[in-house]
């Protein structure tokens, strides 16, 4: 049983340092975390899914999670710096919906001029019912070596829940790495979900972003929703401050 307040979703992301579908446990994890009753999120690229893990997904209520740069395949490529990217995602996230399996999509605007509204659009069009919109924060490369700060966050770290690292340090969310909150194998998350540590964290993070921060709808990391749509990077920030300048996805006049 997890802490109260928590969701009982294991998410399994590349932003905790690797692409998932290249982990060779990864079935076997995951038929461990469905049997103890959690929910499981892959958050991937979805370039390499083997077919052992299709039909583990789907045979474990598996939801999927990706992000995507562009409509347009050079462009995508570029930003991720793999040819036939986009190729292959937009093929995975075809054939994760055939097959049922529940799919939400970031679109994370990253230079000038990309074409965030198109690939927003195209996914709409493919199907993918939650479409959500991030910009680039400073955390690991992209922090071009300052310092991470709380400012730099989206402000629903520690919401529901919280990121476990590989060696059981406990951090408010994976791009929060910064803010310890303790370490389960030291302490059961009961004790840190709420703990002194977290509550002062909290409040450090409430601080910076403002107590209603957890009514506006999150960045792409999330699947919730809240009363002032999606973020979308046409407003060219995700920033719940600004919240109410925020607008839902349309084609640019």
């Amino acid at each position: 049983m997890l802490a109260q307040g928590l969701k009982e979703t294991l998410r399994l992301s590349s932003d905790n340092g690797g692409e998932p579908t290249l982990y060779p446990g990864l079935p076997e994890l995951i038929k461990h975390a469905h049997g103890r009753g959690l929910g499981v999120e892959v958050f991937s690229n979805m370039t390499r899914i083997r077919a052992e893990l299709w039909d583990t997904f789907t045979e474990h209520g598996v939801k999927l999670a990706t992000s995507y740069y562009s409509d347009n395949a050079e462009e995508h490529d570029s930003v991720t710096r793999l040819r036939g990217a986009h190729k292959k995602t937009r093929a995975n996230v075809q054939k994760a919906l055939s097959l049922g399996i529940p799919l939400r999509g970031g679109v994370v605007a990253v230079r000038d001029g990309q074409r965030v509204h198109q690939a927003a659009q195209d996914l709409t069009a493919l199907g993918v019912g939650t479409v959500g919109g991030d910009r680039t924060r400073a955390f690991g490369r992209a922090s071009q070596g300052a310092a991470p700060t709380i400012a730099d966050l989206c402000g629903h770290c520690a919401h529901e829940k919280f990121a476990i690292g590989p060696t059981g340090e406990v951090w408010p969310c994976v791009l929060g790495r910064f803010l310890a909150l303790g370490n389960v194998l030291e302490r059961p998350i009961s004790d840190i979900w709420g703990g002194a540590q977290m509550t002062d964290v909290a409040a450090e993070i409430a601080a910076v972003h403002g107590d209603g921060v957890q009514s506006c709808t999150p960045p792409q990391f999330l699947p919730m929703c809240g009363p002032c749509g999606p973020c979308v990077p046409s407003v060219g920030h995700c920033d719940p401050k600004e919240a109410g300048t925020a607008a839902t996805i349309a084609a640019p006049v």
